[in-house]
């Protein structure tokens, strides 16, 4: 809401990102970073923000002009507060998919590890005459050759990933 709000009020006054930004006394990144509603520009900036575009602030939250209130400031804080915990919900929601993803590569890394194991190897007795059967157990030993010198680093940035994923307190 906020961030499409920013973005069509820049473009409807035919501003770049870098010409509001140095209105705004701030870097493109952080114009670029409200527009994709990464992060929130502060009440101050609010403010600031809505005079370089010349637009209430309440029509820069999505609010009608009709509705406008008495405490504006505590209104945008208000409405600030709520943007910030969806931003914070959508950040742990990341988190956890990516701690989840470190879990999933690393039992995928040992499930073939496993697997690679109680196989033991079969194609190393295989009659090698055969074309096809050779071309498979060359493809064979190659994957085993190559996951047993990759696995382990793999399972490090696993282990690694999932570490530094955690919540910080």
């Amino acid at each position: 809401m906020l961030n499409q709000n920013i973005k069509t009020l820049r473009k409807a006054k035919g501003l770049s990102q870098q010409e509001l930004a140095v209105k705004l006394n701030v870097v493109r990144q952080t114009v670029s970073k409200w527009e994709q509603g990464l992060s929130v520009p502060d009440s101050d900036m609010l403010l600031a923000l809505s005079e370089a575009l010349n637009t209430p602030v309440n029509i820069l939250l999505g609010e009608a002009i009709a509705q406008a209130q008495t405490d504006d400031l505590k209104t945008i804080c208000e409405k600030l507060e709520v943007i910030n915990l969806q931003l914070a919900r959508r950040k742990d929601d990341r988190r956890k998919n990516l701690r989840r993803l470190f879990v999933a590569l690393g039992a995928v890394v040992i499930a073939i590890f496993v697997v690679l194991a109680l196989l033991g190897s079969p194609y190393l007795h295989w009659n090698y005459n055969d074309p096809e059967t050779a071309v498979v157990g060359v493809i064979f030993h190659a994957f085993e050759w190559l996951f047993v010198r990759l696995a382990p680093i793999l399972l490090v940035v696993a282990v690694a990933g999932f570490i530094l994923a955690r919540k910080k307190d």
